[in-house]
């Protein structure tokens, strides 16, 4: 009994002619990497080559190779893959608040970048009171990821203890220390809160107020702020500036409720710092409510420089972050770090800008 083998793929001296494949038939069941490579007529470890590092095979094999996926439904074996070459191509990011519009730019930026690259994003919300950290970053050490990606310094010293006892690189974000865990990119909220004092003093402002989500790196900067403005004489008559805290995640109702608090106590107030720019918004309406005028009246500076604070009316002054640049130098240095390459410069300051709009 004669068996018909399947033609190769004419080639020429141009590109190559690609065949399309023959329209095969599978029983039931998952279809396996050998599936694939007798689909396209290729060697097992071509055909896992041709997906794994699809640059080391020629255009027309990887072609083959795909079509022969897409023909027959084949999904790799990742848990498999990554007990063989003891890398699992994911990357474990925890923020603590999903939602939260401030860190979307560092989300998506971690995401595309980590996809350039070959690995997948998993996230995990924390919560704001860090109470569910320890047990999230034992389930995600559990899991062996290729790297794990942090906001903010991490605190607690049992999971210090464990994420390095881990062996996986490390990068904690959006905060700045001297003895990072592994990796670091992120900036400095005791200057960012020092900065906006000095600014407002120079507007000419000489009663301040902060409203202050009640999270630990929020809190940081409206301290910070204080301490700079009492230092500059920009309290009230007793030297004390005045704080509101709320708890975070902030919303517009808490900075309603906030400048309500803060005129009751102090109703000469005449500038306000916000730990976020959706808070500011808050203000905004509950001064419009009130008439009292911005920024004649008291001038208004968020955090966050969200992509609504210049539409608003008037336009919101805000502290920018690059958290794009977060993202994608954490990424970076997760890809470095498993690719087994140094990384120079494991702590990145990027900085923050005081972004000047009408409501100062």
């Amino acid at each position: 009994m004669s068996t018909k083998k399947t033609s190769p793929p004419i080639q020429h001296q141009g590109a190559p002619v690609h065949e399309p494949l023959p329209r095969t038939r599978y029983k039931s069941g998952n279809p396996t990497i050998r599936d694939v490579a007798k689909l396209a007529g290729v060697a097992p470890i071509t055909a896992s080559r041709a997906l794994s590092t699809p640059n080391a095979v020629s255009d027309l094999v990887r072609q083959r190779v795909r079509d022969a996926v897409a023909q027959i439904g084949y999904v790799p074996n990742l848990l498999a893959g990554a007990l063989a070459s003891r890398k699992s191509r994911l990357v474990a990011a925890v923020v603590p608040d999903i939602s939260g519009p401030v860190f979307l730019e560092t989300i998506e930026s971690l995401t595309n970048t980590l996809a350039l690259n070959g690995y997948q994003l998993m996230l995990g919300q924390s919560g704001y009171e860090n109470s569910r950290e320890d047990a999230l970053l034992e389930a995600i050490i559990g899991r062996r990821p290729d790297g794990i990606i942090l906001t903010g310094a991490m605190r607690s010293d049992q999971a210090k203890h464990k994420l390095k006892a881990s062996g996986i690189p490390v990068v904690e974000t959006w905060d700045l220390t001297d003895s990072p865990i592994d990796m670091l990119v992120g900036f400095s909220h005791e200057q960012i809160g020092k900065a906006v004092a000095q600014f407002l003093h120079a507007k000419g402002r000489r009663k301040l107020a902060t409203i202050s989500g009640n999270d630990d790196r929020s809190r940081r900067r409206a301290r910070a702020f204080i301490q700079s403005a009492e230092s500059l004489g920009l309290g009230q008559t007793n030297g004390v500036v005045p704080a509101c805290y709320v708890p975070a995640p902030t919303t517009l109702a808490s900075g309603r409720a906030g400048l309500r608090e803060l005129l009751a106590a102090a109703p000469d107030i005449d500038a306000i710092f916000c730990s976020s720019d959706l808070m500011a918004l808050g203000v905004l309406i509950e001064a419009q409510v009130r008439r009292i005028p911005i920024p004649s009246d008291i001038a208004l500076i968020g955090f966050g420089d969200l992509s609504f604070s210049r539409d608003l009316e008037p336009a919101l002054t805000s502290v920018r972050v690059d958290g794009a640049l977060i993202g994608r130098t954490a990424a970076e240095f997760i890809v470095q770090r498993s690719e087994r390459q140094s990384v120079h410069e494991p702590i990145c300051n990027v900085g923050f800008s005081i972004v000047e709009r009408a409501t100062t």
